[in-house]
This record gives structure tokens, sequence and C-alpha cells, in this order.
């Protein structure tokens, strides 16, 4: 039984996805960490010793602080953040733990750099619709909660990608764009590594949506319909975008959870 600061692995991974995931931080010493260069989605490495200074910025936050077994580093790390009033718990078996449970890690290698405030920053085309928002979602629920997203004209992107050190996606002849006949989204999932049912299920759905294929899922007709309605609500395309993430927190849910279930009218009788 996990003690009253501690989560479990399968706690933590009904979070993973969704707006409750608490924010995680990796606390392993490097060459632990370098066994295997890979992390729970969405963390972020920090020094164990340095984690006192997260506090301004964890303020309010449900923290989850792990190291590679789970012990020391990430209950001192932990200890010290209740000490400046963050709610911090540690992960029970730490990174052997998540691992051994075979649940998705992102290899670190496929993070872009981060910026001076530790995030990754993106540049794609403005009028986000289908790809554009379900890319920026899947990376802020699964790759990095505090991505920032630049949308630009686009004949723009990759100019503003060399000058602001931000890494494209959903432009033809970059790394994170459509391959074959599978969009970005499509390849963001594979090369972080992220396969599973629920998002396999919504990839198929955002595939179907992007390309006209509306064959592929029942769900693409209605998900073009809700991004062409966002996208006539909003002239900004930061404001579409958080309105997107809810749309697209309600797929994965769907997809995740609620695919065996159906509604009927009238309901049926009490007996």
């Amino acid at each position: 039984m996990p003690s009253p600061t501690e989560i479990t692995v399968s706690q933590l991974a009904r979070l993973i996805g969704t707006p409750e995931l608490p924010v995680l931080i990796d606390v392993s010493m490097e060459e632990d960490f370098n066994l295997d260069p890979s992390l729970i989605p969405t963390a972020f490495r920090f020094p164990f010793g340095d984690v006192k200074v997260l506090a301004p910025r964890l303020e309010g936050q449900r923290v989850v602080v792990y190291c590679h077994k789970g012990l020391k580093l990430s209950q001192g790390a932990a200890a010290v953040l209740r000490g400046c009033g963050i709610a911090a718990e540690t992960l029970e078996g730490g990174h052997l733990g998540w691992r051994e449970a075979e649940l998705p890690m992102v290899p670190e290698i496929k993070l872009p750099a981060r910026d001076a405030e530790g995030a990754t920053v993106w540049v794609t085309r403005q009028r986000p619709k289908i790809d554009r928002v379900a890319c920026p979602w899947l990376i802020r629920r699964f790759v990095d909660r505090n991505a920032r997203f630049l949308f630009v004209a686009p004949s723009q992107v990759l100019s503003v990608a060399e000058k602001f050190n931000a890494t494209p996606f959903d432009v033809e002849d970059v790394f994170w764009s459509h391959r074959g006949d599978r969009c970005t989204f499509d390849t963001m999932v594979e090369e972080f590594e992220l396969g599973s049912e629920a998002l396999d299920r919504l990839a198929l759905i955002v595939r179907g949506a992007d390309t006209n294929r509306h064959d592929l899922a029942p769900q693409s007709a209605g998900l073009l319909a809700a991004s062409l309605g966002l996208s006539r609500m909003y002239r900004d395309d930061l404001k579409q975008l958080q309105a997107g993430m809810l749309l697209y927190d309600a797929f994965y849910r769907w997809s995740r959870d609620a695919t065996d279930e159906s509604h009927d009218w009238p309901s049926p009788a009490r007996s």
C-alpha cells in the first residue's frame, strides 16, 4: 500500500493525457537516467538538489516527483517541495516501476531543445484546422505541458523556425509532417512512441478528418465539422487552440473510455 504522499503507477497512468495530470519531475541521477534516457509523458528533468527553486513555478499545482527507483532522491525532493507549500508526491517504483508496467515513455532524444523557461517551441501555419490543433493537443498532453506554439503565415514558417529556434510542424519537407497517407498527428504518435489503443483510435479519426477520408472512422466527419466551426468562431489562433484542447480532450476520453457506450431515445423503460 503506498504512503499518503505516494501515487501508484496505475493511478498516474489513468491521468496521462488528461488535464488533471500532475506536473511530473524526473530527478534521477544522470548515470541512472542514461541507462534508459526516456521520460514519463510530459515529465521534465531537474537536479534533485535544486528543486527548491521550482517552488514559485509550481505554486497551486499538484506535483509528482520520481527518480530511478522511487526512493531517496524523489522522496527527499518531494519533501523539500512540500516544505515550500507545494502538494508534491512521489511515484511508487519510480522510473523502473513505470517501465516494468510497459507504459509509454517519450525518448528524450526526440524532444526539441527547450527555451530559457524550459518549454519547447513549435511553429506552423496560421489558421489551424485539424492536424494543427490535434498536434499541439498531443504535445501538451503527452510531451510538454508548457509547450509554446507560434502560428504564422505559411511562407514564413521555416524562417521563423530558424530565427526563433522553433520546431516547424505540419508543413512540407520537415521532420514533423505528413508521411505517405498518414498525417502529422500519426507521425508524432509514432516518433514519441506513444502508441496505445486509445491514441491509435484517435489518430485514425484525425487522419480521416485531416485527409478527407471519412470512411476511415465515422467520427472523422464530426471532427471536421467541429474543427471548421471553431475556425469560424475565433480569429485569434491561440484562443482557437485553447478551445480545441477541450474538443480533443473529449475525443480522447471517448477513445479511451466510452467506445462501447451508445445513446438511445426513447430511453429504456424502467422495470
